[in-house]
């Protein structure tokens, strides 16, 4: 496989990935239920050095800075400069934490300095990821856990499904795309995941099904909003050129399907994901 990660340090550092910084609030609000659960299971304590890759706009960095002090060091890495411009900025004052652009499937990391390496949904963007597992172990010390989080399949996750769904049905389907493409839903399969982990020389690798509550802020109508912005109804909408009128009818459909997702504390989509966990030899 290439070794090319261009597209992706591309598309991040374009539309694409201003559009996240724009919509920052609200993703981190709505992924908020996964950072927790893949800190608790990567347990970062004060003195630790920590290794966050794919950080994009810093949020698991910072949540990571506060559980290592005092005296632990967390880098966050990531392949696009939009998305470190605004990490750098949130986490001015921070001085636990450092952000370095570089595409962690290459990147020369310190060798064995880190004690855990974690990934919020972002081990799934690879061109070769079994080299960008090798790559990342490198940095960790021998016995440190690698742990991350990925999309299981669209069918499981309304997230992606029913934004797809709206938009599909206005515009047309979008471009196909490779299975096990580099996308959010490339680790979709456990056992080609684990295959990932072993190959590239890890060992007690688990990959384990996990489902959450995703917590979007707002009423139905900012879901709505936000899914023609960021996600697979977006970049339906990109590719097919669509109109204003498109995008209103586009969210009409979002509202009458969020609506089965209301609850007294808001909307809440169920997600099902690959809570991953792996450890170098020693």
């Amino acid at each position: 496989m290439s070794d090319d990660n261009t597209d992706q340090a591309e598309y991040w550092t374009s539309g694409p990935g201003r559009k996240w910084v724009e919509q920052r609030e609200a993703l981190d609000a709505t992924l908020a239920p996964v950072l927790d659960l893949m800190l608790e299971r990567a347990a970062p304590a004060p003195g630790m050095r920590v290794l966050d890759v794919a950080c994009g706009t810093g949020t698991s960095t910072l949540a990571i800075a506060e559980r290592i002090a005092p005296g632990g060091r967390v880098l966050g890495v990531d392949i696009s400069e939009t998305l470190l411009e605004e990490a750098r900025a949130r986490g001015d004052a921070v001085t636990n934490a450092h952000f370095t652009r570089g595409d962690a499937q290459i990147h020369p990391f310190e060798l064995a300095a880190h004690d855990v390496a974690v990934s919020r949904f972002g081990m799934m963007f690879f061109a070769d990821p079994a080299q960008a597992f090798r790559n990342i172990a490198s940095s960790l010390k021998p016995g440190a856990p690698l742990v991350f989080t990925a999309w299981r399949s669209v069918a499981e996750n309304p997230w992606f499904a029913i934004p797809a769904k709206a938009a599909r049905e206005r515009l047309g389907d979008a471009s196909p795309t490779p299975p096990r493409a580099p996308g959010p839903m490339a680790f979709e399969d456990e056992t080609y995941v684990a295959e990932l982990l072993q190959k590239a020389g890890l060992q007690d690798v688990e990959v384990a099904r996990a489902d959450v509550a995703l917590t979007p802020p707002g009423t139905a109508v900012d879901v709505a909003a936000l899914s023609t912005r960021i996600g697979p109804a977006a970049s339906i909408i990109r590719e097919k050129n669509g109109s204003a009128e498109d995008i209103a009818a586009i969210q009409k459909a979002l509202r009458d399907a969020l609506a089965n997702f209301e609850t007294p504390e808001g909307i809440r989509i169920p997600a099902a994901i690959q809570l991953c966990t792996a450890r170098t030899a020693g």
